[in-house]
């Protein structure tokens, strides 16, 4: 054969080939223009059909024939509670399960074992559901008050609303965690999510976790744990009065790679005088970038927890933030205030090893 027929027949070879696969970009920057965000969500997490080749195998198997498991309280779906629904999936499950959950109210305290990986809780947006309990620390022990428990890999949360619905804690006693969410497996994704609670409402505890357009509502502590997460257009709302603070994030060493990085969020409230976050444990690593801050934010911005060595070991940045609440004359010394390069580090899917396992929300 000829070489102008081998270069014909490579090129029929190509052109007969499917497209490659798409990868996330783990590096490419959230762009600091608000309205560019979504845009940028779409061509770097793009769908399972464009991307399974890329993905980690697990998801894609798991992904290649989704389970639909219709929940409604009412009658007329597979079941009438979320509970019975997980207690359907098997242990050592190995494909996605999308719990499609009805319209109301879901009163149930819900676990979801490590056995039982690839869950989807999806609601409608325009009739989300709520899943609510009255959980404390009293009686369950922190961890464990949450209304829902997730403590298996690739979770995915669609437009729920989870609420912790105990009292309101009296702030001179130390017995007020009550929590409304708890997500301690990996790689798990928040889409259009709202959690209410008061003291400790979400514990961000740990694995990669992504959040986006949620909304996060509680008094103290109220973000905490030991994930490495990426929040991105989420609405940060403190209620009640007396010390105020949004995050009280878990590293204990340098080497810790957890953290906190609040991109394009929204930082709201009742009265002022609130922290951005307090060193609960030694090396708390939490940035604040592209951020509107109302005046609710306290003009010193971070707490030590009163612990004065804490302030060598921290790393708490604000990085291009705006409104009334973000100005830097009056911070605490130990805040970071982040260059470019520094900033980079949480601003992209990197940071939570993104490439290989988000992906957008279902279409249903």
């Amino acid at each position: 054969m000829g070489y102008t027929c081998i270069a014909l027949v490579a090129l029929l070879m190509v052109l007969a080939s499917p497209p490659p696969a798409v990868l996330a970009n783990d590096v490419t920057p959230i762009p600091e223009n608000k309205g560019q965000v979504n845009p940028w969500f779409n061509a770097q997490v793009q769908p399972f059909s464009r991307r399974k080749a890329t993905l980690d195998p697990a998801l894609a198997a798991a992904e290649s024939s989704p389970r639909v498991i219709r929940v409604n309280k009412n009658g007329g779906g597979d079941f009438n509670t979320l509970t019975a629904a997980i207690n359907s999936i098997p242990s050592g499950n190995a494909r996605r399960v999308i719990i499609k959950l009805g319209p109301g109210e879901y009163r149930e305290k819900v676990t979801i074992g490590r056995t039982k990986p690839f869950v989807t809780l999806y609601g409608q947006p325009n009739a989300m559901p709520v899943l609510t309990f009255n959980g404390k620390a009293t009686q369950y022990g922190t961890f464990n008050s949450a209304t829902l428990i997730v403590l298996s890999d690739y979770f995915t949360a669609v437009n729920i609303i989870v609420k912790n619905t105990a009292p309101k804690p009296d702030p001179r006693r130390d017995d007020g965690q009550a929590l409304a969410m708890r997500i301690s497996g990996n790689k798990a994704a928040f889409y259009n999510c709202k959690f209410y609670g008061f003291q400790d409402t979400l514990c961000d505890d740990t694995g990669n976790h992504f959040f986006k357009d949620c909304y996060v509502e509680g008094t103290f502590d109220f973000i905490f744990g030991n994930g490495t997460s990426l929040y991105i257009g989420t609405l940060i709302h403190a209620v009640g009065n007396g010390i105020r603070v949004i995050s009280a994030q878990g590293a204990q060493s340098a080497k810790d790679p957890s953290g906190y990085s609040f991109v394009h969020c929204k930082v709201t409230g009742e009265g002022e005088g609130i922290y951005l976050g307090r060193a609960w444990r030694t090396h708390p690593k939490v940035i604040y970038a592209y951020t509107e801050m109302t005046s609710v934010v306290n003009p010193a911005g971070w707490q030590n927890n009163t612990e004065k060595a804490r302030q060598k070991t921290v790393f708490y940045g604000e990085y291009k933030c705006f409104g009334p609440g973000s100005h830097q004359e009056k911070r605490v010394p130990f805040t970071q205030d982040i260059d470019a390069q520094e900033a980079a580090h949480f601003l992209s899917l990197g940071y939570i090893q993104g490439s290989k396992w988000l992906l957008p929300p279902p279409a249903l």
